[in-house]
């Protein structure tokens, strides 16, 4: 018989037996927050290169990351898209796409997404004079990126704190409508003067000066210890995938009341948009001067309620009586356009659309209130791109009602006579109501309020404590909870 093998010593199989026992040393790209790593199952979907995230984007840029920044970003954006008065196609596509962009910039930084989304949302201007069918198919591809408000938003959030969140928001919303304020007029300046070529050439300027801007002034504004240390750093199938959060959604309790409180709230809005000018031209009987006054009266009192009556309304009543309010408004607003059948009716619920304004703003700041540092962006994210469905649906909505209730609305040029005309048909047939969309849109919106009484207003600190709980309690039963569906709310999920 061959003598029996002698034992491992002690030492080694204790070494051994303790190397088979201790995971992996976690990377430090995921220390901040939330972000521990799941080892088990994670498939590699990109990988690491030699180009560290803190080598190309935190040494550059002019000062340190600010507001003002991120101002600057969404002016030059939509006041591109203004001066050819044509609106950004956002819809299904940023639905899914916002939410995975927010998460790979809560991991790789926000520079180089801000770069990524305002190029390809602005590259389809120039090809709207070279070639047609290049400009459709960019157009469609740049419905995935047309998501920089919710890196935007993440941005702020990363440069603020919380009690100056709201006004933060409130002045990025309010930069947004001066751009929309001032470029259509100085685009159809341009284009009765001079032509459309010089519109596109101007827009397509100011979108290189934009891009040119993020690539030499904008700073990084996401921490180093929250960032991968490198580029390329392993992602899991799990984060990549869009619906993974929109899974987790259903799950948390403040997310969830918040995505259904803006879809209800913003489908009425995006429907506005696409036909109430010309509402306004065809039935009220406005004319191109009158409407242009109107967008700017409008606009300027947009501004001043984001900035000025925001922030006092946060700090005297709080966030989510702010939100109530906001939907108070626009409840009133839409009752209005629909009831409304005189030109100073508009005016007046006009005044009373600005105030509503509000709501956008003091949602992002709840929303960012209750998210971890490397949070900010999948939750801004998964709020724009409920927004980007709302601007598919919103106008198929809106004309489906017309078409109900035999409400025609055309593109020809209003003159006396045809004044005159469509206000007798207006008095004849249509009124009692003479926007029946509006009051569908009043009634959704009221659907939105009382959802939004159930959100909660501060829950970060109880899902800080339920997601430490929640990691306790898995390592305990691993093996129990193995064949169990695994799917943690988002703000206390540990793979974001």
């Amino acid at each position: 018989m061959s003598p029996e093998p002698e034992p491992e010593p002690p030492p080694a199989r204790a070494r051994a037996a303790k190397e088979e026992e201790e995971p992996p040393p976690p990377s430090p790209s995921w220390e901040g927050g939330g972000g521990a790593a799941r080892w088990g199952g994670c498939i590699m979907l990109v990988k690491r290169v030699g180009l560290t995230a803190g080598g190309c984007n935190a040494q550059q840029g002019i000062g340190r990351p600010s507001v003002y920044h991120a101002v600057v970003v969404i002016f030059l954006e939509f006041f591109a898209w203004g001066l050819l008065t044509t609106p950004m196609l956002t819809g299904f596509l940023s639905f899914l796409s916002a939410p995975l962009i927010g998460a790979l910039s809560d991991a790789w930084g926000r520079k180089s997404f801000l770069l990524l989304t305002v190029f390809f949302t602005c590259v389809p201007i120039p090809l709207m004079r070279i070639s047609p069918w290049w400009y459709f198919a960019m157009i469609s591809v740049s419905g995935i990126f047309s998501v920089t408000f919710s890196v935007i938003f993440a941005y702020v959030a990363d440069v603020t704190q919380e009690h100056e969140r709201t006004t933060a928001y409130g002045l990025v919303s309010a930069t947004f409508a001066a751009s929309l304020v001032t470029s259509p007029a100085i685009g159809a300046y341009l284009s009765a003067s001079y032509g459309d070529s010089l519109v596109v050439l101007v827009a397509t300027l100011v979108a290189v000066v934009d891009i040119c801007f993020i690539l030499i002034a904008v700073p990084e504004s996401l921490p180093e210890k929250i960032r991968p240390a490198s580029w390329g750093s392993s992602i899991s199938w799990e984060q990549a995938d869009p619906f993974a959060s929109l899974k987790k959604v259903r799950k948390d309790p403040t997310v969830l009341p918040i995505c259904i409180t803006v879809l209800l709230s913003y489908l009425p809005e995006a429907g506005q948009y696409s036909s109430f000018f010309l509402y306004l031209r065809q039935i009220i009987g406005f004319g191109s001067a009158s409407i242009a006054a109107f967008i700017a009266v409008v606009g300027i009192l947009s501004i001043i309620a984001q900035t000025v009556f925001l922030s006092i309304l946060m700090r005297s009543i709080g966030n989510k009586n702010t939100v109530l309010l906001g939907l108070g408004f626009q409840i009133f607003q839409l009752a209005w356009y629909g009831f409304g059948s005189q030109p100073w009716m508009m005016w007046a619920a006009g005044a009373v659309a600005a105030m509503s304004s509000i709501t956008f703003p003091a949602i992002s700041a709840l929303v960012s209130r209750n998210a971890e540092a490397d949070q900010q962006g999948v939750v801004q994210g998964i709020i724009t791109g409920v927004r980007g469905l709302c601007n598919g649906l919103g106008p198929a909505l809106y004309g489906f009602i017309f078409f109900l209730f035999h409400v025609e609305l055309n593109e020809l040029l209003p003159d006396s006579t045809s004044e005159k005309k469509t206000k007798q048909n207006l008095s004849d047939k249509r009124a009692i109501i003479p926007g029946p969309p509006f009051l569908v849109g009043a009634c959704i919106v009221l659907l939105a309020f009382l959802v939004a009484l159930f959100i909660p207003e501060n829950s970060k600190a109880s899902s800080t404590k339920k997601h430490s709980n929640s990691i306790s309690s898995s390592q305990s039963n691993n093996l129990d909870q193995s064949n169990e569906e695994d799917i943690e709310p988002l703000l206390q999920d540990s793979s974001v």
